[in-house]
């Protein structure tokens, strides 16, 4: 059974409503359709945290999707997953394919920059500040990229690229 129909929660289940509503009336090919029903059913499965489930879904997506735009929110999205897990290495393999199909995604570029600050800290802790260093000036590139592509968000890493002194 598609996960759609057995969502119970109202949020979703008035999305997949809309979203089935907009598939019947939106020219698409079934193939087309196909995907988006596995990419609902992943970010569905995604939020109640079924983490396997949702790649599935996502795969499977990606198999029928052909458009590099919507192909790049999937990647995101199994991006986020692997971020979640904390598979940083495969996150951000799979944030660095959903920018090569759409490269005004500040999420993507947001979330690069959060993994290399966390492997700055790492570094740090384990003594290595010239490590420490090259991740955070890598971090802070990938925030410059987010906050460009959009100036009122990530004020937080605004603040600590002013306080590191790598905001120009």
């Amino acid at each position: 059974m598609p996960r759609s129909r057995i969502n119970g929660n109202f949020i979703d289940k008035t999305f997949s409503i809309v979203a089935n509503i907009l598939l019947r009336i939106i020219p698409t090919t079934s193939g087309e359709k196909e995907a988006f029903t596995y990419y609902r059913d992943g970010m569905s499965a995604q939020s109640e945290g079924n983490y396997a489930e949702a790649l599935q879904n996502y795969y499977e997506a990606m198999r029928l999707e052909i458009d590099p735009y919507d192909r790049s929110y999937i990647l995101y999205n199994i991006g986020l997953i692997h971020t979640s897990n904390g598979e940083h290495t495969k996150a951000l393999e799979y944030y660095f394919r959903a920018l090569e199909r759409n490269p005004f995604l500040p999420q993507a570029f947001n979330n690069m920059a959060v993994i290399c600050h966390y492997r700055g800290e790492q570094a740090i802790r384990q003594g290595d500040s010239e490590i420490a260093e090259a991740w955070f000036t890598q971090a802070a590139e990938y925030w410059k990229q987010a906050i460009a592509l959009t100036p009122g968000n990530y004020i937080e890493a605004q603040n600590w690229l002013k306080i590191t002194r790598r905001f120009e």
